[in-house]
């Protein structure tokens, strides 16, 4: 069991980090480029939501009960991207505190929540076709212990990700006199550019 756990641990974590989840760390990147090293919390909740979005589909992928074209899902990923990024510009309050914020900013916090988690289902198609593929024969019995190491992985993955991003954050604000909203702009400006690149790239490889 703990060889299984440790490959399929490793097996997450490695596609994660890895250049070739780029698009995953685009996300993470502008999931995070409203906030600052201050909203630790709510990026945690929001990272969260998104964990539980792909856990989701790759539970159901697992049992072989989810199966969408890979190419579909491939290009629907970069639009996520997109779209927060067009979201983040378009926002015209800051992070305020849950607490402290009015009604119809805590109820706009609720519908970020929910799209994230959305978002991660989406995401979680694309974990799903390199999961299935290494889903090896005669072992589903350890389907659990196959998604327990393989969602860990990508978890610690994204939480390096994100306190790496929330780190540059600090830095370019704190110590460079970056006000949060031009680091909103560069971040997310810069995850939209390289997301419609991919989204376009990706759509044309389908028509």
């Amino acid at each position: 069991m703990e060889s299984t756990f440790l490959f399929y641990f490793q097996l997450g974590w490695q596609h994660i980090v890895d250049w070739a989840a780029l698009d995953h760390i685009l996300f993470l990147a502008a999931l995070c480029a409203l906030y600052t090293l201050a909203d630790w919390r709510r990026v945690l909740l929001l990272v969260t939501a998104f964990t539980v979005g792909h856990c989701l589909t790759l539970v159901l992928a697992g049992m072989d009960i989810l199966r969408l074209p890979a190419d579909w899902v491939e290009m629907l990923i970069p639009a996520t991207i997109m779209l927060t990024a067009i979201y983040n510009l378009s926002a015209s309050e800051p992070a305020a505190s849950e607490v402290d914020a009015p009604p119809k900013f805590r109820t706009r916090l609720g519908f970020v929540y929910l799209f994230t988690l959305i978002f991660g289902l989406i995401h979680g198609l694309g974990f799903s076709n390199t999961f299935r593929s290494m889903l090896f024969p005669g072992e589903e019995q350890q389907l659990i212990t196959q998604l327990l190491g393989f969602n860990l992985g990508i978890e610690l993955g994204q939480i390096l990700i994100v306190i790496i991003i929330l780190g540059l954050a600090y830095l370019f604000i704190e110590q460079f006199n970056f006000s949060t909203k031009k680091w909103n702009w560069l971040l997310s400006g810069g995850a939209f550019l390289a997301a419609s690149y991919l989204f376009f790239e990706r759509l044309w490889g389908i028509i």
